[in-house]
């Protein structure tokens, strides 16, 4: 009997030639294929595969699982890598990862394969979750594989082989640069993107125009929270509400992306201490990200908010690193959901030519006193106070400064 592995299949040049790869080396083959919100025709890729000789193909949906409990985690933990990146893919491969190994064990597979090369995040991504979550599995990476490498030099092999074995494939020799999509973001990197100096063209972007291309009018909207989780998105413009994550989710994606909002080229440093150019856009969490910190600054208690801002580069950091299943990521999770517990309330936002203006805030929780804070209305502030707590907190510098001209004098 064939020892069975269960293949992460994307359809995609990578995996189509890993599929016929493990099969030539006696493998039997199941094409796991992960509904991340993609814009992937299923049911072609499940005839691609089985015509390639997988024994079977399983496709989950796990779009809704995507969003509430990776995307909206990231954004409730603040989670930007390098200060910029928001992990649209870093955040997929954990729970792709997770469902591929439930259906290994359902499958009775004993390994399991992808098709990440051994200069990315996302073989480290795809394997810590492996092992962290079944470590006895058998993991076959072929991109590290001597045997694999020596056929396969770059991607111009892997198009050569697809043409031969007649395996139909977007990419070309011509147009080389890959792009990985999901419902939060979509990536492009590689080929003539390895050149820092091209710039991202037009006809590349897939889920929004450039700003220069938007609409000349703005759009409104209110994005409601609850401890730190959006629950409902409402144009305030023509009445449309959207309150199912999902639903919600692809609504603001559609919304953002016709309004340039979203795009970042960025050179980024890959976990395995490569540099990386790629070109992303990420309409809807870019938007969610801008009101959710918005938010915080109302209902967020000053010191939780300095001690979690410390936590939220670490956070972004494990994420990136493919920490996900790991006892630090537990710890960190347990601290920010804590951070959370009262954001509520609702964020007004104007959307314009890649721009996003807050236009207004307000929560049942808000600590934001209008009477403490006003330079016009006596409060209950005695401002006299103030003296009193300007000394004390003078107190170390003025005796900084009484050091230092002493220094000065025995010199």
């Amino acid at each position: 009997m064939k020892e069975k592995v269960v293949l992460a299949y994307s359809g995609g040049l990578d995996t189509s030639v890993i599929l016929k790869w493990l099969m030539e080396k006696g493998y039997e083959v199941i094409a796991f294929v992960a509904d991340v919100g993609q814009e992937d025709d299923f049911e072609e890729c499940r005839k691609k595969a089985l015509l390639l000789g997988a024994s079977k193909v399983i496709i989950k949906d796990l779009r809704k699982e995507f969003v509430e409990n990776y995307v909206f985690k990231a954004i409730m933990g603040n989670a930007v890598y390098e200060d910029r990146y928001l992990l649209g893919t870093a955040l997929a491969r954990p729970l792709i990862a997770k469902t591929q190994i439930e259906v290994a064990v359902s499958e009775a597979a004993g390994a399991v394969a992808h098709g990440a090369t051994g200069k990315g995040n996302d073989q480290v991504r795809f394997e810590l979750s492996y092992y962290a979550l079944k470590p006895d599995i058998k993991v076959i990476s072929p991109w590290k594989d001597k045997e694999f490498l020596e056929k396969f030099k770059g991607r111009t092999d892997l198009l050569k082989y697809a043409s031969e074995m007649k395996i139909p494939v977007k990419a070309s020799i011509d147009k080389p640069y890959s792009e990985d999509d999901n419902i939060m973001h979509i990536s492009h990197e590689a080929g003539i993107l390895e050149d820092p100096m091209f710039s991202a063209q037009k006809d590349m972007l897939l889920k929004m125009v450039l700003p220069q291309d938007a609409p000349d009018k703005e759009t409104r909207l209110v994005i409601h929270f609850r401890n730190g989780i959006p629950v409902k998105v409402i144009n305030k413009d023509d009445g449309t509400l959207k309150d199912d994550s999902l639903d919600m989710f692809i609504y603001l994606n559609e919304i953002a992306g016709r309004n340039g909002i979203g795009l970042l080229d960025m050179v980024e440093n890959r976990y395995v201490g490569i540099k990386s150019r790629g070109v992303y856009e990420t309409p809807a969490a870019t938007v969610l990200h801008v009101a959710h910190r918005d938010l915080e600054g109302i209902a967020m208690d000053r010191e939780v908010m300095r001690l979690r801002n410390m936590l939220a580069p670490k956070f972004a950091e494990l994420i990136y690193y493919g920490f996900w299943f790991s006892p630090e990521m537990d710890f960190l999770m347990a601290a920010i959901e804590k951070s959370q517990e009262i954001i509520d309330g609702s964020v007004h936002l104007c959307l314009y030519k890649g721009n996003i203006l807050i236009e207004g805030r307000e929560s049942p929780s808000s600590l934001y006193d209008k009477e403490l804070s006003s330079m016009d209305i006596e409060g209950g502030f005695d401002q006299t106070d103030s003296r009193g707590f300007i000394r004390i907190n003078a107190i170390r510098l003025m005796a900084h400064r009484a050091i230092v001209e002493a220094s000065k004098k025995k010199n």
